[in-house]
């Protein structure tokens, strides 16, 4: 793949972003995992030139409900920007994404580096400050979420925003394979998964993530934020919904949707 194809994807990507308006899938001129993760840096470097600041990485497809659901069949990953995080029981404004869709998930939160290749479960022990419950809020620049592994890879995993939980947990004693999780919207329960269905937890989802950068020579970093992956199937958001995750062991998080507004000063 060329250097001017990288590119034209790379813009694609950033315009419909840009203008909040959906594009054609990457995959057809985007070919391999490693041309799309080329694509993904592209912008990453133009939101550092831009003056953003990363806080982080997400993990993304960790989950077998999640992968069903795109149909894929391998973890990935994308950068987080303080600009993307949303604050706990906060409100995302209308208009703010595309096709906006909410997944829970544990988050890890970076007391040292993770610098070597072969990453262990008990390095991302060691390393880790505390966990957190998160909501993800993922969005696709790819119109009608009609995405390969190509796509979702060079649009940055289909990132979108992110909401923390507001009370660290230790790990000392948490066993973060065995919480549950339920997610619900407006009351209604709409996704329910455990830590086992995060890559059997998300301490190897973490492990898998610090060795592939590592291996890429881009490792995590103390502080980092590192959102560990779906516990269970996304749910799609529309204005005016409330989402609330309760994760066992780790307590609850929740953020709203802004209704859309018909005429000035009117809500839908």
């Amino acid at each position: 793949m060329t250097a001017a194809e990288v590119t034209k994807a790379a813009d694609e990507l950033r315009e419909a972003a840009r203008t909040n308006t959906a594009c054609s899938p990457v995959r057809t001129y985007v070919t391999g995992v490693e041309a799309a993760y080329a694509v993904q840096r592209v912008n990453v470097e133009r939101g550092l030139a831009a003056g953003r600041l990363i806080v982080g990485r997400k993990i993304g497809l960790t989950s077998p409900a999640v992968q069903a659901q795109l149909g894929v069949d391998q973890p990935d990953f994308g950068t987080l920007f303080a600009d993307m995080a949303v604050a706990e029981h906060g409100s995302v404004p209308a208009g703010r994404l595309i096709q906006p869709k909410v997944e829970a998930e544990v988050a890890l939160v970076l007391k040292a580096d993770l610098p070597h290749r072969d990453c262990t479960v008990v390095d991302v022990l060691r390393a880790t400050d505390f966990a957190l419950p998160a909501l993800e809020i993922v969005d696709s620049r790819i119109a009608g979420w009609d995405i390969s592994l190509v796509d979702t890879v060079a649009d940055n995993a289909s990132s979108g925003l992110f909401v923390l939980g507001g009370t660290p947990v230790p790990l000392t004693g948490l066993d973060l394979r065995g919480v549950r999780m339920t997610m619900t919207r407006g009351g209604e329960v709409v996704s329910e998964g455990t830590g086992a269905d995060c890559l059997g937890s998300p301490l190897n989802a973490a492990a898998w993530l610090a060795s592939t950068l590592a291996a890429m020579g881009d490792p995590l970093r103390a502080g980092d934020v590192v959102l560990t992956g779906a516990l269970g199937p996304m749910a799609v958001a529309a204005p005016g919904d409330r989402f609330e995750a309760r994760i066992s062991q780790l307590g609850r998080v929740a953020v709203e949707f802004a209704a859309e507004f018909t005429t000035e000063g009117d809500r839908s």
